[in-house]
């Protein structure tokens, strides 16, 4: 789990939107957690990863919005947003495999080479049979 300073996190708790009636009219539990991204200190390459994985999420002021309204309490909402954000600079901190390239062998493009003529003469043979003159 990513350890995030408090500093960078600003909680703002809204009321919910959707179903849910009277509860979700009246009372404030759905909560925008706005993080400051540049005070998570993050490397280059990690905070451009950070970048594509938030997409819409990330404004324009360098702030990362998330938006939690799943549950009835603002204390559930306020961990599953926390649980998010800590999710996502998790997957932004994975450096991904770089990928090692292969060709294939000389043996492996003549099999491949050998099972195409094979296919083609199947599929000359299957012309229309016309009697011999």
């Amino acid at each position: 789990m990513a350890d995030i300073p408090e500093h960078a996190i600003r909680e703002k708790f809204l009321a919910g939107s959707g179903p849910g009636g009277q509860n979700v009219n009246k009372v404030a539990t759905a909560c925008q957690l706005r993080v400051d991204v540049y005070a998570l200190g993050l490397a280059p390459d990690a905070f451009r990863r950070l970048k594509v994985l938030a997409g819409s999420r990330l404004t324009s002021d360098g702030e990362l919005v998330i938006l939690a309204r799943r549950f009835r309490t603002q204390e559930a909402n306020r961990t599953d947003a926390r649980a998010r954000l800590s999710e996502l600079i998790d997957a932004a901190l994975v450096r991904p495999e770089r990928r090692i390239k292969t060709r294939p062998s000389k043996a492996a493009k003549a099999r491949r080479v050998d099972g195409k003529k094979a296919r083609g003469a199947i599929k000359a043979g299957r012309g229309r049979v016309r009697a011999p003159d």
